[in-house]
């Protein structure tokens, strides 16, 4: 018999479970340890959604089976959404489906269009779903270029020419998780265009659109005129309300992509428990200022945090949207790789990060850190970084190697 069933011999070794390992270590030993390296949103949810939830299961009928694709008032809760902040107009019965968290969405949406050996174009580095959900599928994956310019356009038109068979989809993601990138309605634009002309699938994910910092909220690929023929969005209650252990998000556009999917969903699952479900459309259709507040909070993170690295020595890109500082390696630790240095990071400052391998091999210059503790912990964190670059403790080790936490 093989060792391993198929599915799984194409599935790499979790790059991040050695840092998780060396982090249960050090706890377990008493180490006091500034996690930043989930993006595990810290905050509570508001106080209304909880409220509404509570009164929600109140109602017995509520905990029955529910719908998969989503009640009607939920999809018309995103509808609404996708009206008042992008202008888009969406049909509730047929261009929305409620999805247990964009990563089941993506992945599930990966197995209803993927025949075996076809050509996934994917973003590198990238959220790890979206080349993974599509290589469970059985495709094959092609690495384009992460940044959104002229680079990945032209990567694009290299990928048509060259790739058999043609490629079936291109995965976006702005703003980006792990680079903290964002995109313009011009470049999605071109996207489209490209996408139309070529006759492929664009699967955007959205789910930090409401996670920027700058004047200028992240548009919307659907607010391309054309874009609904090629397209579909999967967005996140996760990091907007504060929701991420509640699993709910939605994927909107295509209705053909849509269909699929919701009848994917429909021989595995029924749908989110309805009282989750109804607190998310008091979510979307509630006040809004939590969504501000919780902005704030993130732009003051986001301010602390590179203000002392930058401080420390170490110079890192402000991000202008998403939960993350996407941190080159310093140069004089760039050659051992972002796990041998995410490893040295814990053990010397106390600090945990995500090497930037695990999103893709042209990550593993960078660490990826997320803005998930208080300002105090952040500056607690910032005075072993602080520490740990200006001693001699923190010499070079080979990628692999063993790192004593202790």
């Amino acid at each position: 018999m093989p060792e391993d069933f198929h599915r799984i011999r194409r599935l790499p070794p979790y790059v991040f479970a050695e840092v998780n390992s060396a982090k249960a270590k050090a706890r377990a030993a008493g180490e006091d340890i500034v996690d930043l390296g989930m993006g595990n949103p810290d905050s509570p949810t508001p106080p209304h959604i909880v409220a509404k939830l509570i009164e929600a299961v109140q109602d017995p009928r509520s905990h029955r089976y529910s719908m998969s694709k989503g009640i009607p008032g939920l999809r018309r809760a995103l509808a609404g959404y996708y009206d008042r902040r992008f202008g888009v107009k969406l049909d509730p019965e047929t261009e929305v489906v409620a999805t247990l968290g964009s990563k089941e969405g993506l992945a599930n949406l990966a197995q209803a269009i993927t025949s075996p050996g076809d050509t996934i174009l994917v973003p590198n580095p990238s959220y790890p779903i979206h080349q993974f959900g599509f290589i469970i599928a059985g495709a094959a994956v092609r690495s384009i270029p992460h940044t959104p310019d002229e680079e990945m356009l032209r990567a694009l038109d290299r990928a048509v020419r060259h790739s058999v068979p043609k490629p079936t989809a291109l995965i976006v993601n702005f703003p980006s998780n792990p680079t903290a990138l964002l995109a313009g309605l011009e470049f999605y634009k071109e996207v489209v265009a490209f996408a139309r002309k070529h006759g492929i699938f664009v699967l955007s994910d959205l789910a930090y659109a409401e996670i920027y910092f700058g004047d200028t909220p992240p548009p919307s690929i659907l607010q391309v005129p054309g874009a609904k023929e090629v397209a579909i969005e999967f967005t996140s209650l996760s990091k907007t309300y504060n929701m991420p252990g509640w699993r709910m998000g939605f994927a909107a556009g295509n209705p053909r992509l849509i269909a699929a999917l919701a009848r994917v969903k429909s021989y595995l699952d029924y749908g989110a428990f309805t009282p989750i479900q109804v607190a998310a459309a008091a979510a979307l259709n509630g006040p809004q200022d939590c969504v501000r507040k919780m902005r704030d909070l993130y732009r003051e993170r986001r301010d602390v945090l590179v203000k002392g690295l930058r401080q420390a020595g170490w110079e890192v890109p402000a991000p202008e949207g998403s939960m993350f500082v996407w941190a080159p390696i310093p140069e004089r630790f760039r050659e051992m790789g972002s796990v041998a240095f995410a490893k040295l990071l814990l053990a010397k400052a106390k600090v945990a990060v995500s090497p930037g391998i695990g999103f893709g091999e042209m990550g593993d210059g960078h660490v990826r850190i997320a803005l998930v503790e208080n300002t105090q912990r952040i500056r607690q964190a910032l005075r072993g970084i602080r520490g740990f670059l200006a001693g001699d403790n923190a010499a070079p080790v080979a990628e692999g190697a063993e790192v004593d936490a202790a």
